[in-house]
């Protein structure tokens, strides 16, 4: 029997940690046409959740994400301060990352789906009809997971048939997939490729997809996680803050997996062979960096920002978790009601993995 109220975490507006409320009295969603209702079992903490709650992508914003993380950011432009720039409306459930069980379904969908467990692919298509490079972050645009119940539509709501816990599968979907998005737009093959911040939810899950790909792996992190990065399969880990150019040699790599920025970015463009690639969708140290073109140019160099995920991103996971190919890294769970708690962990970097929220039963 579905509720009429649920409880959820509410983002009432950009800002700091005061800005998630946890309540229990929000309304239970209803499927429209071609839509499902899941009933939460676990979702991940991501970036995007605290980049959008404090409104970092907002152009008034070039610092590090973690500097205003916990309370904003007082030059954010709250009409910019989405990912797609398009102004939030609020309040609005955050949680991009979705397993969960179909409890019911909405007009044109078949009802044998009931019962299903199920991932949601975060990047949504269904409403921006399929347009090319558009698309609704599950969380963002809509109302995501970070609550009892949740609805997606359908075709974008995927069953997965495997032997991981809940909070595996919650660890999958924006982290994996904007890994293996950046592994499918730079089409990474067995090379040598660098990542950048590797101990994180995606630079985790870019190890592995990378390895699956036949890639020699470079990974950096902090000299803390250094063991835990090498044994999610890097083949050579090096300390975050180290020279590149000192430890690599100047034109080593083939493809920069960047998830970071920051002051050091101009190194990666020096590890890089001639006719390199450099991919990135992150700038947690800071969005602004110095490029000098001429080495853009000279060197032949390809760069690929990536946001939007071609269709077979997602369906590839889903095969890649039922052949056994990947196996992602949990660090630890909270109740929902510690959404504060977890986030000002996420900030703090200490875990290797992912941070994952579970809501009441």
């Amino acid at each position: 029997m579905v509720p009429n109220r649920m409880i959820a975490a509410l983002l009432t507006g950009h800002g700091g940690l005061e800005k998630l409320e946890y309540r229990d009295d929000v309304a239970v969603p209803i499927p429209g046409e071609g839509e499902v209702l899941i009933k939460v079992a676990a979702a991940g903490v991501n970036n995007t959740d605290i980049n959008t709650r404090t409104a970092w992508y907002s152009k008034a914003v070039t610092s590090a994400t973690n500097e205003g993380g916990s309370d904003g950011f007082d030059q954010a432009d709250d009409d910019d301060g989405s990912w797609s720039g398009v102004p939030l409306t609020f309040p609005r459930i955050q949680g991009a990352d979705c397993c969960g069980y179909i409890v019911s379904v909405g007009a044109g969908v078949d009802g044998s789906r009931i019962g299903e467990r199920v991932l949601v692919r975060n990047m949504l298509r269904t409403y921006c009809g399929y347009r090319p490079y558009d698309c609704w972050t599950f969380g963002s645009e809509c109302d995501g997971a970070f609550a009892q119940y949740t609805k997606a539509p359908s075709q974008e709501t995927h069953r997965v048939d495997c032997n991981w816990s809940d909070e595996e599968l919650a660890s999958l979907p924006c982290a994996y997939s904007t890994a293996e998005g950046m592994l499918h737009r730079a089409n990474i093959g067995a090379e040598t490729v660098l990542i950048t911040g590797a101990s994180g939810g995606v630079g985790s899950a870019a190890i592995q997809l990378c390895k699956r790909r036949g890639a020699r792996v470079i990974a950096i992190a902090g000299e803390n996680k250094m063991a835990d990065v090498q044994a999610l399969g890097a083949d050579q880990v090096i300390a975050r803050g180290a020279n590149l150019v000192e430890a690599l040699g100047r034109d080593t790599v083939d493809v920069a997996v960047d998830l970071v920025a920051g002051d050091q970015w101009v190194e990666l463009m020096d590890v890089l062979r001639r006719g390199g690639r450099y991919v990135t969708a992150g700038a947690i140290a800071g969005p602004m960096v110095t490029l000098d073109v001429r080495t853009l140019y000279l060197k032949d160099l390809s760069f690929f920002g990536c946001t939007f995920q071609d269709d077979v991103v997602f369906e590839n996971l889903i095969k890649y978790v039922e052949l056994g190919e990947i196996r992602p890294l949990v660090a630890k769970t909270y109740p929902l009601a510690d959404i504060a708690q977890a986030q000002t962990d996420f900030l703090e970097k200490r875990h290797t993995g992912k941070l994952v929220l579970i809501p009441p039963k």
